[in-house]
């Protein structure tokens, strides 16, 4: 399981408005405050093929997300892949964090900004995950 603390947009995440994060001796917790859920840490590498996929359903309307992946299916994550995707997700669906970064000089860079979605738009996004 990967750790918000390991993640290029953890600053961005833990310093949301609705975003908890608890830290105890050993280890630390995120919550999303709005219903209390915990929320958790997703990393997934992408090949090229699949990571233009996933760009291209990130860029698309959010009410055109679901007809989209029900006629293509989620892209599939690799290892190593030339796409890296982070993600923050409440376990039950209320919040997400999306940023993508694509490898170029020898590490992966950003595709813009980490984007944060809530309620029924972030279920819409998590499907993608």
């Amino acid at each position: 399981m990967s750790s918000l603390k390991n993640m290029e947009m953890a600053y961005a995440v833990s310093t949301h408005p609705h975003i908890t994060v608890k830290k105890s001796f050993f280890s630390s917790k995120v919550i999303y405050a709005p219903t209390g859920s915990p929320v958790r840490a997703i990393i997934h590498e992408y090949t090229p093929t699949e990571g233009d996929y996933l760009i291209s359903l990130l860029s698309l309307p959010l009410d055109k997300l679901p007809d989209e992946l029900r006629r293509k299916g989620k892209p599939t994550p690799g290892s190593n892949g030339h796409y890296h995707l982070e993600a923050c997700l409440s376990d039950d669906r209320q919040f997400c964090a999306l940023q993508v970064f694509r490898y170029g000089d020898f590490r992966y860079n950003a595709i813009g900004e980490p984007h944060f979605y809530e309620g029924d738009d972030a279920k819409a996004v998590a499907q993608v995950l």
